[in-house]
Formats: structure tokens, C-alpha cells, sequence
């Protein structure tokens, strides 16, 4: 089974406290471990060690073991247990760096063997998010901009940060409207988007406004929401 979380925001990348929040519990809670193996992808910020630091603040506290897949130095150890990880939460930033650094350093290969050999979660926020889909919005190029790109275990695109950003909503419906993207899903702050083997298996949320939708040619629609 494969397990995968795109949220729009939230997280532990928002927690004022650098705390671990529902949306990381949640995906904690999806790989049926009491001592899951979490590896922390840092890439699309460039493996920024304050951003590293939150994560292992975060998710140290919660008595699970935790790695680092850092690419910016020594690649090919940081790839050794790789095959061993139970969760692989990605971090936001840039997505188009992110799937580049990824394909150059042979992750994306790695990510589909872990996704072929055994049961494993695979969440993200933002550009954590938008790395699992076919298409998305994403500020890579200094505005917003629709991308074609990502993994595309989750079929369509994504849209992250569709409260705390007005212009994407508005451009993304353009998008999906004139083609541009194809028909996909988008996220609040604090709520995710949980597919499971590829379809849809609820929507949450960490906070009781966080909403995600659906957004096709007619328009978007918010979905039932499930509270954490």
C-alpha cells in the first residue's frame, strides 16, 4: 500500500513552537508503526538547516526514529538506508529545484522502488505536496506559475496555499480551465489531500476553517472535511 499526504500548509513548517501537529500525527498514524523510520527531504529549500532543525525538533519529541536525506553534500550516503524508511515527509520550497536535484541524484528512481517493494507513506507540504502529482502551481520562477511536472502518483494537479495566497485560486481555475493544467485538487493552510493505491481517501484538516477542493473545468468545489 502507499500512502500519500499532500498538504497545502501546516505541519510542523508553520508551528509557532516548532511542534509536531495533527497533519504529522496523521501521517505518522498511516504507516501502522509504533516505531516508524521518518526521513525528512529538505530539498526544495536546499537542505536549509534551520528548516532540518525544525524537523528533527519536531518529530524527535514523538519517540520515532528520524533521518535526513540531504542532497547539497554527500548524496550517495544519505541514499544508503533509503530502502529501509517507513515515512518520507518532503519539505516546502521550490518544486521545480526539487524534482531537478531529485532526478539528477537518482531520488525519483528511488522513490518509485520503495513504491514498487513495500508498504510506505509518502507526505509533503507545498512543493512536498505538488512532488507527488502530475501538475501544480508553484513560485519556482519568482510568481505564480502552472507546472507540469512531479512524480504523478497522484493523478492531476495541486494546488498548495489556496487560503493564505489570493492569486491562486483564481489562477489556478484558469489553468485547469484553458488546459493548462489538468483537472486536480487544491489545499488550505493546515489541510491535506489523503490518497491511498491512488484514490482518494478523505480530506483533513488541523484546523477547523482548512478546507480542500476540487477544481475542474466548472469550477471549485470544497470537499467533506475530516477534523483532526
Amino acid at each position: 500500500m502507499t500512502h500519500i499526504l499532500c498538504m497545502g500548509g501546516g505541519g510542523f513548517s508553520q508551528s509557532p513552537d516548532n511542534a509536531a501537529t495533527a497533519l504529522d500525527r496523521y501521517a505518522l498514524e498511516l504507516t501502522g508503526k509504533d516505531n516508524p523510520l521518518v526521513c525528512f527531504a529538505p530539498t526544495a529549500s536546499a537542505d536549509d538547516p534551520q528548516y532540518i532543525h525544525r524537523f528533527l525538533t519536531a518529530f524527535g519529541s514523538l519517540g520515532v526514529q528520524t533521518m535526513v536525506l540531504t542532497l547539497w553534500e554527500d548524496a550517495r550516503h544519505a541514499l544508503e538506508r533509503f530502502g529501509d524508511i517507513d515515512l518520507l515527509y518532503v519539505g516546502g520550497g521550490s518544486t521545480v529545484n526539487l524534482v531537478a536535484l531529485w532526478d539528477a541524484h537518482g531520488v525519483s528512481q528511488a522513490v518509485r522502488d520503495l513504491r514498487a517493494e513495500r508498504d510506505v507513506v509518502f507526505a509533503g507540504v507545498s512543493a512536498g505536496a505538488n512532488v507527488w502529482c502530475e501538475g501544480c502551481t508553484t513560485d519556482s520562477f519568482g510568481g505564480i506559475d502552472a507546472w507540469r511536472g512531479g512524480l504523478g502518483f497522484v493523478r492531476g494537479s495541486f494546488s498548495p496555499h489556496f487560503d493564505s495566497e489570493a492569486e491562486r485560486a483564481p489562477q489556478f481555475l484558469s489553468w485547469v480551465r484553458e488546459g493548462e493544467l489538468p483537472v486536480g485538487w487544491a489545499a488550505d493552510d493546515g489541510a491535506a489531500l489523503h490518497v491511498l493505491d491512488g484514490k482518494v481517501q478523505a480530506c483533513v484538516a488541523e484546523r477547523d476553517a482548512a478546507k480542500v477542493y476540487r477544481v475542474d473545468r466548472h469550477g471549485i468545489t470544497a470537499q467533506q472535511m475530516t477534523r483532526l
